[in-house]
Order: structure tokens, then sequence, then C-alpha cells
């Protein structure tokens, strides 16, 4: 015997979509599907649930959406590109050191992670949906923040901060360190697991990177 999901909240009927426009009603798809994935959770969510909650039919998401899958990348699309802007301006951080730039990247993936997991108890299952259904998205983030920490370690270098041979290779090393800190189901599951703070984990590597006084 299975058990109901448990139903999303239907939109009021001047939030309905049959007649606007075509990126209105993908942008309102979209945050429907969010909502009934933070509310119900990713696998119990069906297009005939989003649909019921825009006052749709299934055929009517279907035009917009091929699938499911479709909507569910979509959707950690949003996610991961917010994030990418916060880390972006962080990355910037005008007349500030790459050191201090960097321990600024760090800190907002952290608190990104933390932010939507404590907002979003089922984050991570959503996160493990698209590491398995929809890996290309989730590559797509990691090469991106990736670039952005070696375009620091880079900074570093030329600044006389930092004395690495492969600037490739230790940025690499950096976001695979602090992989542990920005993980939706790492951080939701496991936080206390024998992990220091991220503050010691930035002054560790750090001090990894700084040219010999």
């Amino acid at each position: 015997m299975t058990t109901a999901a448990a139903p999303v909240t239907a939109l009021p009927d001047d939030l309905a979509v049959p007649h606007e426009a075509a990126p209105m009603t993908r942008c309102r798809i979209l945050e429907t599907a969010e909502r009934a994935f933070r509310e119900i959770g990713y696998q119990k969510t069906t297009v005939a649930d989003i649909a019921r909650a825009l006052r749709m039919s299934p055929a009517n998401v279907y035009r917009f959406f091929d699938s499911k899958k479709a909507i569910h990348e979509a959707v950690i699309k949003r996610l991961m590109d917010e994030t990418e802007q916060r880390v972006a301006i962080a990355a910037r951080g005008p007349g500030q050191s790459a050191s201090a730039r960097l321990t600024s990247v760090i800190l907002v993936l952290h608190r990104a992670c933390i932010e939507r997991c404590d907002a979003n108890p089922r984050m991570h299952e959503m996160v493990e949906a698209a590491v398995a259904e929809s890996w290309d998205v989730c590559a797509h983030h990691i090469e991106r923040i990736g670039s952005m920490i070696e375009t620091l370690v880079r900074d570093g270098i030329t600044a006389g901060e930092f004395a690495v041979d492969d600037p490739a290779t230790a940025a690499a090393c950096l976001h695979t360190a602090v992989l542990r800190y920005c993980h939706p189901t790492l951080v939701s599951r496991y936080p206390d697991a024998g992990v220091p703070p991220v503050e010691a984990m930035i002054a560790f590597l750090l001090r990894s990177l700084r040219a010999p006084a």
C-alpha cells in the first residue's frame, strides 16, 4: 500500500498561467516545481502535481519541459546560478588581496549551502537526484567554481602572495578540500562528523599556498 503525497498548494486564480508569455510560464513552472520539491520531496513530486498547482494540464507543462528530469535540471541550474553569482561577487572583492578574496569565496560557498539546508531539509534529495540524473548540470557548476578558484590562485601568484608551481592543480586541491563544507548532502546529514571549523581549514589552505617569508 502506498501513501499519497501531500498536495502542493495551488496558486491563486490570478496567477494561473494558461495564456501568458512562454518565458513567464517557464519561470512559474520552475518556481512551482522548486516549491513542490522542497515541500513534498523530489521523488514524490509528479508533473501532474506541478500542473495542478499551476491550474494547468500536464500536457501544457510538457510543452515547456519534456520530462520531470528536464524540470529538475532547470531548478538545480537556477539554484547553482544563484550561488555562482554570489561567488563571483566575492571573487572580485575590489582592493582586497587574493587571500582575502579566496577566503570570501570559500565562506560564501559554505554559507550558501548551510542556508539552503536549514531552509530546505529535502535539499540533499534534490542534490542526490541531480548527481544521479542530471550530472552534466552539476559538472558544469563544479567547473565554473573551479575556474574562479584557479583565477584567484593565479592572482595570488602574480601578486607574490602565493608560491605554487602548478596553479591548476593547486586550485583543484583547494576545491576538493572545501567540498566537505559546501556539499548539501554532507552538510545536512553529517554536519559534525570530525570536521574542523571552516575558518581553520581556510587558514590551513592559505598557509599551503603562501610564499616563504
